[in-house]
């Protein structure tokens, strides 16, 4: 069975009972653990599981692992293609690490999500992408945006709230977004973008079959999180997209804790690929702290998209190695858990296989960090020193007509005239 069959069949469990027992087996009512987690979800279910490795739906971690290396034309990467994701890793990584340390000193203010241990996602099926494509992230956005291009020290700027900021200072960490790289914005509120992002699918498939532009094979990818998956835009969504079969990947960051909700107790069902079949779509569960195994389910996810052969839902199991956010202490996650998935960073299995695989060497992966490095110091001199916004950027992209309530006629502001306020009550 190919691991993107459409069709629903739950006999299959995510991964075979004999070879990683996340479920109870069929007989029985015992606590089982669910991927990396320590802790133990309660199933009822008397589903008929399979034993065969080979028939899972969604094992696509296996599928990938299965491949054995004989030869350089076997390998799943190139020698250029190993540094380009290597590099785009190392960028996400560092700039995240200097996020806090910025945070830490004051320059940020408001809430700042950081991605690590969840690079292999972000980058196993951004660098996929070509630039007309989109992208769709949540708060935790900005190595989605530095994954498809937008500038370290535009983010960078961004995050400091300055003008020279892919959204001139006025977006901040949570609203990362990006016109010229087709990024569509990080959105604060679970499951908002989700919308965005189907609009945008639409979009693709509207000039390409009504407009008949023969080169608009664009493709979107909605990122989103575990916590997403219970909310009523998430289905009808996955509906609506697989109705009109649009080409759009729906990327499920699974790190198991929404906030400090674990998954498993928020979660009737917590296999959350299962709901692509339940809508005609192939549903797939990989190994998100692998980005090899991530990036062969996204080449074809996208592909899909492209050929016009619709969506794809895709749950990636990873894992973040801070808190919430920077505000948050993270003291609600069991220490062997965190432990655990430290053991699979996934930049230094890359970093094996490419050295393994001889690839690049050790001399040439550190210049890639050093480069980096520089990158990032870069980033934040030149946010450190641009300029705040000017005082006239307030009000604008917030009303459609710039001169019809928040700026006066004669261009000043209304706010400022003593008499605004008077009589609203009354409207």
């Amino acid at each position: 069975m190919s691991v993107f069959s459409t069709t629903p069949n739950l006999s299959l469990p995510l991964r075979s009972n004999a070879t990683n027992p996340i479920l109870p087996s069929p007989n029985s009512t015992s606590l089982a653990p669910f991927f990396g987690s320590t802790r133990r979800f309660h199933s009822n279910s008397s589903i008929q599981l399979s034993n065969n490795p080979r028939s899972v739906l969604a094992s696509v971690s296996d599928a990938v692992k299965t491949k054995t290396v004989t030869s350089s034309s076997n390998l799943l990467i190139t020698k250029e293609e190993g540094l380009v994701i290597y590099e785009d890793m190392i960028l996400g990584r560092a700039f995240e690490d200097m996020c806090a340390q910025m945070y830490y000193r004051g320059k940020m203010f408001g809430f700042v999500h950081l991605y690590n241990g969840q690079e292999a996602v972000s980058t196993g099926f951004i660098k996929l992408l070509k630039k007309e494509d989109s992208v769709v992230s949540t708060y935790r956005d900005h190595v989605h945006a530095l994954s498809k291009g937008v500038p370290a020290r535009a983010v960078m700027s961004e995050l400091f709230g300055k003008a020279t900021g892919c959204c001139r200072g006025q977006g901040g960490s949570m609203h990362m977004f990006s016109k010229e790289h087709n990024v569509i914005g990080g959105f604060a509120f679970i499951g908002e973008g989700i919308p965005v992002a189907t609009g945008a699918a639409f979009s693709s498939k509207y000039k390409r079959e009504v407009l008949k532009q023969a080169d608009a094979d664009y493709v979107t990818l909605a990122f989103f999180g575990d916590g997403t998956c219970n909310n009523g835009q998430f289905y009808e969504c996955l509906n609506m997209a697989a109705l009109w079969k649009l080409p759009i990947v729906f990327v499920v960051e699974n790190n198991l804790w929404a906030i400090g909700m674990s998954h498993l107790r928020a979660t009737s069902d917590p296999q959350i690929w299962k709901k692509g079949p339940a809508f005609g779509m192939p549903g797939v569960h990989v190994d998100g702290m692998d980005v090899l195994k991530v990036r062969e389910v996204a080449k074809e996810a996208i592909g899909r998209a492209r050929r016009g052969e619709g969506p794809t839902l895709i749950e990636c199991e990873t894992y973040r190695f801070r808190g919430h956010s920077l505000a948050d202490p993270d003291e609600l996650r069991d220490p062997a858990e965190k432990a655990h998935y430290a053991s699979r960073d996934p930049i230094s299995a890359l970093k094996k296989y490419i050295i393994e695989n001889k690839l690049a060497s050790e001399l040439e992966l550190k210049n890639i960090e050093k480069k980096i490095d520089e990158v990032i110091e870069e980033a934040v001199e030149f946010a450190e020193e641009s300029p705040v916004p000017h005082r006239s950027q307030l009000l604008e992209n917030v009303f459609a007509d710039p001169k019809g309530f928040g700026i006066a006629p004669d261009g000043s502001y209304r706010c400022e005239d003593p008499k605004f306020t008077q009589g609203t009550a009354h409207v």
